[in-house]
């Protein structure tokens, strides 16, 4: 995905968000990412029943998973996205890789 600001950790499923604040001092803001962010606390977007799905791989989900996630995805609120994303991360459940091109979609329509 070339010419995008978002990036993803070889390690860790981390997506990063630019911020028009940032220092750019480092390779990587840490006022960027998703993970990096102050409060620890998981919050829920009505997707509860996505639990079961920690420790899935990103490319392991079946077509009828995928819809389940892109039915929540696109049942909220725009600004939500990136709080959900993180809720995931935090929560240990990998986005499906068939959704990932969506969601850098909309968190980057939503910075521009």
């Amino acid at each position: 995905m070339s010419g995008k600001n978002i990036a993803s950790n070889s390690t860790e499923n981390e997506i990063v968000i630019p911020d028009a604040e940032c220092c750019g001092m480092h390779e990587t803001c840490e006022k960027d990412s998703l993970l990096s962010a102050v409060s620890k606390d998981i919050e829920y977007y009505d997707d509860e029943e996505l639990d079961r799905f920690r420790g899935v791989a990103s490319d392991e989900y079946l077509p009828p998973e995928i819809e389940e996630f892109r039915y929540i995805l696109y049942t909220m609120r725009e600004d939500e996205v990136a709080g959900w994303i993180r809720s995931l991360q935090l929560r240990q459940v990998e986005l499906p890789d068939e959704l990932k091109d969506e969601v850098f979609l909309i968190i980057g329509e939503r910075r521009q």
